[in-house]
């Protein structure tokens, strides 16, 4: 078995369940259990203590193969005298907050996001928040060597119940976000609808608003399943957002939520079923942190909007840093920033992951959410709304993604060498490349020339070059492609530009 093939980013994940399409399972149980020991004796060098003294809380999503896998690692932790404390179904963001509540030294979820049913996978949690890049590798290097601690008696496993603890968290923070003069019921009179996907965000309806005086009955697929029967748990997928849209409009919703399976991102619908997603969300999330952080940075991926860059520098009068895509660059981003001296209290990537300053810079679905229900009530006291928020946000005519299949088998290699080719070609064309970009080349037209932008760059993780084309004319996200066809005509060569 090749550990290394199951990174993904910060994660590891890979087939949990046998299928006809990805073959074996990947996550036996025998790998997770090396990882497991991977995972100990990396604490045991990071965080200075024996495996047979750390207490490790663990957590997951509603997968049919979680309780597998969270078993597999209660055994390898208990065997070396760790003490786990069993969470059970629980967010992602909820197990980084165990470490600080329980607390515990680390935590681990299983869960695999929004891939499909019979995909799974681990995130490990210290106090300095999620683990990055090179940690996991390092984790999966021990795995592969066979590391392991010496076993050791006193091994424990209890269950725990920090999901209701950090529930009643949220909950006082829209208490005493709202501060209405019935403080324990502050959402009395709000019907919120929360589409959970049967992922593990059901809690969010039962648990924060329902206790908070809010009419949830037109909520929709809260039950955990793991089959996920009705459809993705993901705000970015089409047919997700449109069933809550759905769901909004039918119940006579005031608000809509959406979460992904394991709730570290969400998705909104306003009360006439509109979507509040991708660069609509990260307007919303910086109006809120903006509020207290005037002139402050918000870092954001790299194929967010012109519309959004307008709306966070001239509305809202702060500074939109466009950083690379993938949700740990832009909160490592905030972070140097920070480090640096600047005022910098959102990291948001448009897939949905918000991270606040304010809370540990965690990627924390339920809790933007819970920020922007206090914002719609804060609103509503001035008969505004969210819509009246967003008036300002111009948004493009047109907009458009082609993923671009890489064939070698150096995919990196030939992903990089294509953005180099076309800056230098758009730069023999005059084109304006942005001064701005950090991540493959993004290049404005303007009016009468398709008036819009692209943006190409290579995956963080597959062997795609993504394009984004946005334009704020009728046919001039069609006038774009037709120049990047100009390039792609004499530089195909170990690519598939079919799509394009």
């Amino acid at each position: 078995m090749n550990f290394h093939k199951l990174k993904s980013g910060t994660d590891v994940r890979g087939t949990a369940i046998e299928t006809k399409e990805e073959g074996p399972v990947q996550l036996t149980d025998p790998v997770v259990e090396a990882i497991a020991l991977g995972f100990l004796c990396w604490c045991e060098k990071r965080l200075g203590r024996p495996a047979s003294r750390l207490s490790i809380a663990l957590g997951r999503d509603s997968r049919l193969s979680g309780p597998r896998i969270l078993a597999a690692l209660s055994r390898a932790f208990t065997a070396r005298g760790a003490q786990c404390l069993d969470c059970g179904l629980a967010s992602t963001p909820s197990m980084f907050m165990a470490v600080l509540d329980l607390p515990c030294d680390c935590a681990v979820q299983v869960t695999a996001s929004h891939h499909p049913y019979h995909r799974n996978g681990l995130k490990f949690f210290t106090r300095d928040g999620g683990l990055d890049g090179p940690d996991v590798a390092e984790i999966l290097d021990l795995a592969q060597r066979g590391a392991c601690p010496p076993e050791a008696a006193g091994g424990s496993c209890a269950p725990c119940t920090h999901m209701e603890q950090y529930a009643a968290h949220l909950r006082e923070i829209i208490k005493s976000g709202i501060g209405a003069a019935d403080y324990e019921r502050p959402l009395a009179g709000f019907k919120i609808a929360v589409d959970a996907g049967n992922g593990a965000g059901g809690f969010y309806a039962g648990q924060v608003l329902a206790p908070l005086g809010a009419d949830v009955s037109g909520s929709q697929f809260l039950d955990p399943d793991g089959r996920f029967p009705n459809h993705i748990p993901n705000p970015e997928n089409a047919g997700a957002m449109e069933s809550a849209s759905r769901m909004v409009v039918d119940s006579g919703a005031d608000l809509g939520i959406i979460f992904d399976t394991d709730v570290d991102r969400a998705g909104v619908v306003d009360r006439q079923g509109r979507e509040i997603n991708r660069n609509r969300l990260v307007a919303i999330a910086s109006a809120i942190a903006l509020e207290d952080a005037p002139g402050g940075t918000v870092v954001t991926d790299s194929i967010t909007s012109d519309g959004l860059h307008d709306y966070i520098e001239t509305t809202l009068g702060g500074v939109h840093r466009r950083f690379q895509r993938g949700y740990k660059n832009v909160i490592n981003e905030a972070l140097r920033l920070n480090a640096l001296g600047v005022d910098c209290p959102l990291a948001m990537e448009t897939s949905g992951h918000a991270a606040l300053r304010e809370n540990y810079f965690l990627d924390d679905g339920a809790y933007l959410v819970t920020k922007i229900i206090i914002k719609m009530a804060a609103l509503k006291r001035d008969g505004k709304d969210l819509e009246d928020l967003l008036a300002p946000l111009r948004e493009p005519a047109e907009a458009l993604e082609v993923r671009v299949p890489i064939l070698e088998e150096d995919f990196r290699a030939r992903g990089n060498r294509a953005v180099e080719e076309l800056e230098a070609y758009a730069r023999a064309q005059g084109w304006a490349i942005a001064p701005d970009n950090f991540e493959g080349v993004r290049v404005s037209f303007p009016a009468g020339e398709g008036d819009g932008w692209f943006l190409v760059r290579l995956s963080v993780h597959d062997p795609i070059l993504p394009i984004n084309v946005e334009s704020n004319a009728s046919g001039g996200a069609e006038a774009i492609r037709e120049k990047l066809r100009g390039f792609f005509a004499s530089h195909s060569q170990g690519l598939d530009c079919g799509a394009l």
